[in-house]
């Protein structure tokens, strides 16, 4: 069934150009705020629906030392919000019968055949679980991982770290494995999984602006990243992370991607529509249900498993890509619906989708050192009043 959206007119129009896009009342002011304490430099914020942008707006400043303005074309490292797009890509190719979640990873990449865990049992790790981060696969890391040109040169490198955990015995968050999906990608398509990203969703979307690449004229609008410091409170400029977007680095299916704002909300919007968007499908019912609803069973997973965030790893669980929200709670989580699903990025960025209401938050941030970008007072903040506006609006589920 599909979720039921009743949206007063004043937000229910298209988006027919930046400067003419709609606004939430609140959602500018709370963003503001976070500028103007120094957490944020600036910030691009969109909510959509599944075929209407009911909010769009840039805050504050892409550079502060230029004084250059946030835009919605600004372009920001996206992180580990790539993560999500890697699983749609693993989910295409199931749907068309060259390959399957549950098949072991030997079957694509025949070197993890003599894997060994940490007993000395064979490994016969699965898809499913190097995407949900229960594999206990070890970390490429060194001089090696950092001389890596593709993929395929990070193989041995997983396969030669210890492995951390038996599999599937506990939840433990591994960039090996999502990158080791990006290259059953390649082997299975025959295509670089940039390409692969590029030919089956970023060009079909229109996501004109996500890529693990970015051109000369991206790298002009790309968002510097700053820190805060603990002592001034002031903000900090930071180096771009040097793994992630020279055309000599893999294409990380862990966290390489840069985006804009509208760009993956255009990729929000295409789940929330179960699949498809505007006539094209990209992904079956069953893909779907695999990517929004946890593959973990009772593990306690995510980013909030200790006393500071309240302890609440049995409030998630982790699809193929993604945290999904089983129970919401208080902050963060509290006006999404349970079966809510999305990911966050190292340096702030964020996306939720709500099923249930029918809505996607999109926060593209660029803050290195956050305590918990996922716990982050601006998501939290930004989502309070981008959720309220809606209700003042006549949103229902």
């Amino acid at each position: 069934m599909q979720p039921t959206l009743i949206v007063s007119l004043a937000f229910a129009t298209a988006l027919p150009a930046f400067g003419d896009a709609p606004k939430l009342p609140g959602v500018g002011a709370t963003l503001q705020a976070a500028v103007t304490q120094n957490e944020i430099a600036g910030a691009v914020t969109v909510v959509v629906t599944q075929d209407k942008t009911l909010h769009l707006e840039s805050t504050g400043h892409a550079d502060l030392a230029t004084r250059r303005p946030m835009t919605p074309d600004t372009l920001f490292w996206i992180a580990s919000m790539t993560k999500p797009v890697t699983g749609v890509a693993i989910l295409m190719l199931q749907d068309e019968g060259k390959l399957n979640v549950a098949d072991p990873v030997a079957k694509y990449l025949p070197e993890f055949a003599h894997l060994k865990t940490p007993s000395g049992k064979p490994a016969n790790l699965t898809l499913t679980q190097i995407l949900t981060h229960t594999s206990g696969l070890g970390e490429a890391g060194g001089d090696a991982a950092r001389q890596a040109k593709t993929l395929a040169d990070l193989v041995p490198l997983w396969l030669a770290a210890p492995m951390q955990f038996e599999p599937g015995a506990i939840w433990q968050y591994c960039q090996s494995g999502i990158n080791a999906a990006g290259r059953i990608v390649e082997v299975v398509s025959g295509m670089t999984f940039d390409t692969f990203l590029q030919q089956r969703v970023f060009d079909p979307l229109g996501m004109s602006n996500t890529t693990f690449y970015p051109t000369a004229e991206q790298r002009a609008r790309l968002v510097t990243a700053y820190a805060k410091n603990r002592n001034s409170g002031t903000l900090g400029p930071v180096p771009p992370r040097p793994e992630f977007g020279p055309r000599d680095r893999p294409p990380q299916g862990n966290g390489g991607l840069y985006s804009t704002a509208p760009d993956y909300a255009r990729f929000c919007q295409m789940l929330l529509n179960g699949g498809s968007l505007e006539g094209r499908r990209y992904l079956s019912t069953a893909a779907l249900k695999l990517l929004s609803t946890p593959q973990t069973g009772d593990l306690p997973t995510g980013f909030f498993q200790n006393d500071t965030y309240g302890n609440r790893g049995l409030n998630y669980g982790w699809g193929i890509g993604t945290c999904v929200l089983r129970t919401p709670h208080e902050g963060v989580a509290e006006m999404l619906s349970p079966g809510s699903y999305g990911h966050g990025g190292a340096w702030g960025t964020q996306a939720w989708i709500d099923p249930v209401k029918g809505v996607a938050y999109v926060l593209m941030v660029q803050r290195s050192n956050f305590p918990n970008s996922d716990a982050s007072d601006v998501r939290r903040e930004f989502q309070k009043a981008a959720a309220s506006a809606l209700a003042q609006g006549n949103v229902r589920p």
